[in-house]
């Protein structure tokens, strides 16, 4: 399956898309992790993509496609989930030309749809860990000790781009530039709304179902024996 996974930042798009890896043998392509991968080396996508990531504006496309590009072509057979990308139309239909060329379109769009109130909240208490990038919340996933990694005790911190200001702009970019995907996978027959309000289980329930009944209609029929 290839799918791509839409929502607003906090709108739990990793912690789906991790869910969705484990329970379908997929590769968890995420523009975010990647860029702030390249980020921590030191290569020059990551000190061109710094600057964006963390004033909370949009990484430019010209270089979002060429990495995501990359990623897709090394992935293995069971195919994909995109977390993060597309962002803008632009690498939407740039995404599609490459995908159709290929003969491998996207199979489902999940739209995961959260109140602005709950996604302030979820990202201005999360704190991340420097050194592994494991993720913990103020209130809802303290860590065993407050302020310290459980996996490796380091020092968490929250990143520029959680800061509250900076999670008010990254809605209102999200809104400018990322919403209108929507209606152009809704007219693709693709899109699949999700509430994702609820807790990250009854949310994983809810994205199971539509991806169940898909395999289920994608699956070859077995022929009567004479």
């Amino acid at each position: 399956m290839r799918i791509v996974l839409l929502g607003a930042p906090g709108a739990g798009k990793g912690t789906q898309c991790k869910r969705l890896v484990s329970q379908y043998s997929l590769a968890h392509l995420s523009s975010g992790d990647i860029l702030r991968q390249e980020r921590a080396q030191g290569t020059d996508l990551g000190r061109q993509a710094q600057s964006y990531m963390d004033s909370g504006a949009l990484v430019p496309d010209d270089l979002i496609i060429g990495m995501m590009k990359k990623a897709i072509d090394q992935t293995p057979k069971a195919g994909y989930v995109l977390d993060g990308f597309p962002r803008t139309l632009k690498q939407a239909l740039e995404l599609d030309k490459v995908l159709v060329a290929g003969g491998s379109p996207i199979d489902a769009v999940i739209n995961l749809e959260v109140d602005d109130a709950i996604i302030a909240d979820r990202m201005s208490g999360r704190r991340s860990c420097p050194a592994c990038g494991a993720v913990y919340h103020i209130r809802n996933l303290k860590p065993q000790k407050d302020g310290v990694c459980d996996k490796d005790g380091t020092a968490l911190i929250q990143r520029p781009d959680d800061d509250l200001e900076v999670v008010k702009k990254r809605l209102e970019t999200y809104r400018q530039q990322t919403q209108p995907l929507i209606g152009y996978y809704q007219k693709q027959g693709v899109l699949h709304e999700v509430d994702a309000n609820a807790g990250a289980d009854a949310v994983d329930s809810v994205i199971r179902e539509v991806l169940d009944k898909l395999i289920v209609r994608r699956r070859p029929v077995a022929r009567a024996r004479r």
